[in-house]
């Protein structure tokens, strides 16, 4: 029997691989009229009267199928949250990763809130019923004119939004001070711009930070660059009914998105502009399946549906590099060079007792005294907490908690010592090595960095920033603020003296991309600084000092993507790791056909009993390692074995998990 009528393509709303297609159902006639692409559906699915949550994608010719389909069961609401443009985004970066499209999808939609959308479908309604040429909420108001982006040569960014252009944007080094006293980063203000100018040619702009202090930042200037009901937050500290608020806004007419990773999906018909504001961060690397990086999204969505495209940052991240040298990216540097003033004292031995107290060097001491009398300094450490690593005193053995063998720390000075891990207290620990029970201090947090700093600045008010104790700001007034590195409060006015202490401890980690966030976490740092305003780093020598001192961050990059493409390390070539049973493992990577590999490091054993496996390949690559890897996992997911007799039931086999350029593997 011929289907007839109208059929739906149906997206289920499932994190099971193998269920993610489209999945055809019939249109009931009394669905016809809300039944649109984009909006959420209930399915039957299988058997049991089992009903399904989903996405009605897109419509099918009935006269095409033989046979009876099942009817939609119900709309679950009229309004088309899934747009077009969104679902394409999602099926393509989902491909790219060997990940499900539902997952990128739950990224992209937030939850339903029923009173939120009634109330936005009422305004719409009125809005609608408004008087021919009048502009409703949202709309570009024709008065509105854009002020010039500042900084950079004469109408180089403005053509690039209006031509479509793809931009490494060099971001300015200073704070600046906007109406009402407020400071921020001049990188704010030129992104805020550059938004402003695409909302009012009537598109849509997406701006991508890595944290709420960027977000902080970023919405100060908006709120001079442009009027406020343009600007949409999407933030994962909003509440469900927020964020859904501000993305119902995005989806009938443009606006200037601001968030964090996930404002990437944010709907945007007639898009402009993304830019996205210090890339190499790793706040922009997705933690969930499939672990899509910002920048990665940005990229694909720009090729989909065009308009601008910037990557703006004070470091550039090697993978921005690469872009410019293959010539997808546009180098834009400032019409003026403008670099701080960064002082090494590597070679510099604290001389006199204050300096030894804080473990500074003699010349950062007295820069910091001066600085003192006119304003705050900033003290950038490595870790937060009083004293996060301890060791035994008598044979210097890391010390471990006894309970489940996590590092112990020190909270406070008179804390007794806890585990990391667990949080149990160790009023009991023994060496487990030589019996002693007496602790040493390992590594030194920024609670004892303020409590050594304090002797060695009498009288002089000592602030902590960091994750507990988390500060946006800070007055002109006298005061030493030891923030941890990405903590960083700003200065009313930039701080008179910035001292970077810990260096050689940010080095000491082992990971491929360390040399690149140390150098982005200190350059973050120094801009606070007021014009003329010296930056100590301390402990740190050799070419990354002296990148950091010239401020030549395009010069780093250039050199540090030479030396990846010289051993085959990303992002030179994609990587992918598979993970999963031996068996799994092996024969996955086996299908994979030699030809689209560079190599196979491994299997190497993990704790949990399973291994991993890591494959390298080129770009051109990518799609047949992604479609070979996804149908694995789709086999491995599907397959079950019986549970021994007795125990009843079935049990899954091992799963199988890929991910495609993890940040960590090197």
């Amino acid at each position: 029997m011929n289907a007839g009528g109208r059929v739906a393509r149906v997206l289920l709303d499932s994190a099971l691989p193998q269920l993610d297609h489209l999945f055809d159902y019939r249109i009931p006639h009394g669905l016809l009229e809300h039944a649109q692409p984009g909006v959420r559906v209930k399915v039957p699915f299988r058997s049991a009267g089992r009903i399904a949550d989903g996405y009605l994608i897109e419509f099918a010719d009935g006269d095409d199928y033989e046979g009876a389909l099942s009817d939609i069961d119900s709309v679950t609401s009229p309004v088309p949250v899934l747009a077009p443009e969104v679902w394409a985004l999602a099926r393509r970066v989902a491909d790219r990763s060997a990940g499900t499209a539902n997952d990128v999808v739950r990224l992209a939609v937030p939850p339903r809130a029923v009173r939120v959308e009634k109330a936005w479908l009422a305004a719409r309604e009125e809005t609608m019923s408004a008087a021919p040429g009048e502009p409703g909420p949202g709309e570009t108001p024709a008065a509105f004119e854009p002020a010039a982006i500042r900084g950079y040569p004469d109408g180089r960014i403005e053509a690039a939004i209006d031509g479509g252009e793809r931009l490494a944007l060099q971001a300015i080094p200073r704070l600046a001070e906007l109406p009402g006293g407020v400071w921020v980063g001049e990188w704010a203000i030129t992104l805020a711009q550059a938004a402003a100018r695409c909302w009012a040619g009537g598109r849509t702009a997406i701006l991508v930070v890595p944290d709420y202090r960027d977000q902080e930042q970023l919405a100060a200037a908006l709120a001079v660059c442009a009027p406020a009901h343009a600007v949409a937050r999407v933030d994962a500290r909003q509440s469900n009914p927020e964020r859904y608020r501000a993305f119902l806004e995005c989806l009938t007419v443009p606006r200037i998105v601001l968030g964090n990773r996930s404002a990437i999906y944010a709907p945007a018909e007639r898009l402009g502009l993304i830019a996205v504001w210090d890339d190499g961060d790793p706040l922009h690397s997705e933690p969930l399946s499939p672990y899509v990086h910002a920048r990665d999204a940005a990229l694909v969505r720009q090729e989909q549906q065009g308009g601008a495209l910037i990557f703006a940052g004070h470091t550039r991240s090697v993978e921005v590099q690469r872009l410019v040298e293959v010539g997808w990216l546009h180098d834009v540097a400032q019409a003026r060079a403008i670099g701080p003033r960064i002082i090494a004292t590597a070679q510099q031995a604290p001389t006199s007792g204050f300096a030894q107290a804080a473990r500074i060097p003699s010349t950062a001491w007295r820069e910091a005294s001066a600085a003192l009398e006119h304003g705050p300094v900033l003290v950038q450490v490595a870790r937060p907490g009083y004293a996060p690593v301890l060791a035994c005193q008598n044979c210097k053995q890391a010390a471990r908690c006894n309970r489940c063998e996590g590092p112990l720390g020190l909270a406070t000075a008179t804390a007794t010592p806890s585990c990391g891990w667990c949080g149990a207290l160790a009023a009991d620990w023994v060496c487990d090595n030589c019996e002693h029970t007496r602790f040493r201090l390992v590594s030194i947090g920024a609670g004892r960095t303020a409590e050594e700093l304090g002797r060695a600045f009498p009288g002089v008010r000592v602030i902590v920033a960091d994750g507990e104790h988390p500060l946006l700001t800070v007055s002109a007034e006298p005061a030493l603020i030891v923030a941890t590195r990405g903590a960083e409060p700003i200065a009313a006015g930039g701080y008179r003296a910035i001292l970077l202490l810990d260096g050689e401890r940010m080095l000491a980690r082992e990971t491929l991309r360390v040399a690149d966030d140390c150098l982005r976490w200190w350059s973050n740092a120094v801009v606070l600084a007021a014009p003329g305003a010296p930056t100590m780093l301390v402990g740190v020598s050799g070419s990354l000092a002296q990148t950091l001192a010239t401020w030549q961050h395009a010069a780093y990059a250039r050199r540090e993507l030479a030396d990846r493409r010289e051993l085959r390390f990303p992002p030179a070539v994609r990587l992918a790791s598979v993970t999963g049973a031996t068996e799994a493992v092996a024969a996955a990577v086996g299908e994979i056909p030699p030809g689209n590999l560079v190599d196979a490091l491994g299997p190497a054993p993990l704790p949990d009993g399973l291994v991993r496996t890591i494959l390298r390949f080129d770009y051109a690559h990518g799609a047949a390692v992604a479609e070979t890897l996804r149908a694995a996992v789709i086999r491995n997911a599907t397959s079950r074995r019986r549970v021994p007799a007795g125990k009843g039931g079935y049990r899954p086999a091992p799963t199988l998990k890929v991910r495609f350029d993890d940040p960590e593997i090197l």
